[in-house]
């Protein structure tokens, strides 16, 4: 098996990752908090767990759909504020094993990501609400039931940390090289947790002893940097950067619909444009994607999901290199208006994707005597280029920018959800 180093860069390179919640929530189909939502007890929520049987599980059939999707990582939910182990975890009986299943998830689903080429990630919740010892706070879903509340008062937050750091101890030990640990996530503060709850440091600690090459986010609720941050539900302004102006390393953690885990009935789905314009915006600005699906009961992607899946795989098939090592456009270039500039400064190539279609010109600022050439994306056709200061329309007095290259569209946007133009600069000494 290929060793990876302990640095962010095979991260950044990728830009574009698969997150998967799937757990009991899948059953009850509307909402993967739907346990804290409905205020469900232990014996409430046991129907989803003696009834969890994903029989039409193929993991290979995800991982296939996740790669030709353009994406190069994955992160697992192995156990979700739920409290339920997608693996055969030797610290509780509330896992996949236990359930009419009777299997282990997760071994069968990191081998069929890793022979895809993916790398692998974990997400853990920092929550339990099943955990015997997990102290009741406004999280809970009992948390309004006083009587429960004072039944539990006794329960020892640190023998819940020490159950965590044996889980977590699993997860680096059973299942080769862990690329990411995705863990979720802290609310300090009154009637809440933190990092003294989680034990944090100790937690941080036993992640870099076991797997030092990991990649740690930010959700500990501890003061030092992470390796990355995690937005989520929005896409940023601008570069994420430090108090002294550093670009930080960060992934958008975004939902095809309005709920990470299976909603049948959650109609508010993104649109395969809208996808693959988060997706370009974040690299533009320096970020990642990672584009969550939640798996149905029975173990297979909604065909809502497979529909947005197909679609985005279709332009990633001529649009990559427009993504794959890319970053933000170099220091002083401005994208015009409804589009966005990423920029592959190994290859020294710049790319234009278009939000919107304009009207035979787009004008390109800051590059003047820099660009060899000029090309789409999608089919090599070459976009011709005007010098500036050259005039547009005979006798109009039209004229491109003296400051800008001018770019000759088609009057009809190309063929794809999202345009691109690849344009060649000139390499300088």
């Amino acid at each position: 098996m290929k060793s990876f180093t302990s640095s962010t860069d095979w991260f950044v390179k990728s830009r574009f990752g698969l997150f998967l919640h799937w757990g009991l929530y899948s059953l009850a189909a509307r909402h993967e908090w739907v346990k804290h939502a409905e205020k469900l007890d232990d014996a409430g929520y046991q129907r989803y767990f003696d009834h969890f049987d994903p029989d039409l599980y193929r993991p290979k059939e995800w991982a296939r759909a996740a790669g030709a999707a353009g994406m190069e990582y994955m992160v697992i939910t192995t156990k979700h504020h739920e409290g339920f182990c997608l693996w055969d975890t030797k610290f509780t009986d509330y896992k996949a094993t236990k359930t009419p299943w009777g299997k282990d998830l997760l071994t069968p689903l990191v081998e069929a990501f890793r022979n895809e080429g993916m790398r692998i990630g974990f997400y853990y919740s920092l929550i339990d609400w099943h955990h015997p010892e997990f102290p009741v706070d406004k999280c809970h879903p009992q948390r309004e039931d006083a009587a429960f509340r004072e039944s539990t008062k006794g329960r020892d937050a640190s023998k819940y940390a020490s159950y965590m750091r044996d889980q977590i101890t699993e997860l680096l030990t059973d299942f080769g090289q862990i690329d990411l640990l995705w863990f979720d996530f802290s609310y300090p503060g009154e009637d809440g947790k933190g990092h003294a709850d989680w034990e944090s440091d100790e937690l941080l600690a036993l992640v870099h002893r076991l797997q030092p090459q990991a990649l740690v986010n930010n959700r500990l609720d501890l003061p030092h940097a992470p390796d990355f941050l995690t937005p989520e539900q929005y896409q940023p302004d601008e570069i994420l950067r430090d108090v002294e102006g550093h670009p930080l390393v960060w992934e958008g953690c975004q939902t095809l619909s309005g709920s990470w885990g299976y909603h049948r009935d959650e109609m508010t789905w993104k649109s395969v444009p809208q996808i693959l314009g988060m997706l370009v915006d974040g690299v533009s600005k320096n970020g990642n994607l990672l584009l969550n699906v939640g798996p149905t009961a029975r173990g297979e992607f909604d065909g809502r999901v497979s529909e947005r899946l197909s679609g985005i795989a279709a332009w990633m098939r001529h649009h990559e290199r427009s993504i794959r090592g890319c970053g933000p456009a170099p220091g002083g270039l401005l994208a015009p208006p409804d589009t966005r500039l990423t920029y592959n400064a190994k290859t020294h190539r710049l790319y234009l994707h278009f939000l919107h279609w304009p009207f035979k010109h787009v004008h390109l600022h800051g590059l003047v005597g820099k660009v060899a050439y000029a090309q789409f994306l999608h089919d090599a056709s070459e976009v011709q280029i005007r010098s500036a200061g050259t005039e547009i329309h005979a006798g109009l007095n039209a004229t491109s920018p003296a400051d800008a290259i001018t770019l000759e569209l088609p009057t009809v946007k190309p063929s794809v959800e999202i345009p691109v133009i690849e344009i060649f600069l000139m390499e300088t000494s």
